[in-house]
């Protein structure tokens, strides 16, 4: 006849294995979502941006805020900026010739930075390398109908990023929605992220009980 021994845990001792549990699993996920941090000195872009498509049409201060949220995508610095460009159309409508003038800066690791670039402060800035992913809806404010202008911005900006695996899967059929596709993938060299602030009254297990 086989014999159980049971031996009984006191309260403390359930809370101490608890606390392990929670410090291990929390380590890990700390360990998984850690990047290596390195160097990196701003520099400055400006670049006149006239958009060449056959599908889409845009107004200049129309292209200018998407040419915005590409910057910002892709790891410029937060006060990129993008404004209408000398236009034959007025404000808000569509011009086949739409312009846009762009200042924004990127970051570059301090140890490979040209000795002929100009950073905005000779001080280095902690950076690292993020992933970026540019498709339809991600950023939101892209659709299909911007396929065009991503590859346009691929060829003519992404270069003033420091970049590595890039992956170009985009397909833009002219004239026509129908069979395009934007998918492009890379890691941008850029400032880390903050990290998002908890939520105000979020929920705590300790000191409640069922009712």
């Amino acid at each position: 006849m086989e014999h159980v021994v049971r031996i009984p845990l006191k309260p403390g001792s359930i809370a101490a294995a608890g606390s392990i549990c929670a410090l291990l699993a929390s380590g890990a996920t700390f360990a998984d979502d850690s990047a290596p941090h390195s160097a990196g000195v701003w520099q400055k872009h400006e670049y006149s941006f006239q958009f060449m498509g056959f599908t889409s049409t845009y107004s200049c201060d129309g292209l200018a805020d998407k040419l915005k949220t590409l910057l910002i995508a892709s790891g410029a610095r937060p006060d990129a900026n993008a404004r209408a460009g000398a236009c034959a159309s007025e404000f808000g409508r569509p011009d086949r010739l739409a312009r846009a003038d762009l200042t924004f800066y990127t970051l570059a690791p301090a140890d490979s930075a040209s000795a002929g670039s100009s950073p905005s402060d000779s001080k280095p800035v902690d950076g690292t390398w993020i992933p970026v992913v540019i498709a339809s809806n991600r950023p939101r404010e892209l659709g299909t109908g911007d396929c065009e202008l991503v590859e346009q911005f691929r060829s003519n900006v992404l270069g003033m990023f420091t970049t590595r695996s890039v992956e170009n899967r985009t397909t833009c059929v002219p004239h026509q929605l129908s069979g395009s596709t934007i998918d492009l993938k890379f890691e941008s060299f850029a400032a880390p992220p903050k990290a998002p602030r908890p939520k105000h009254g979020a929920n705590n297990s300790e000191g409640t009980s069922a009712s």
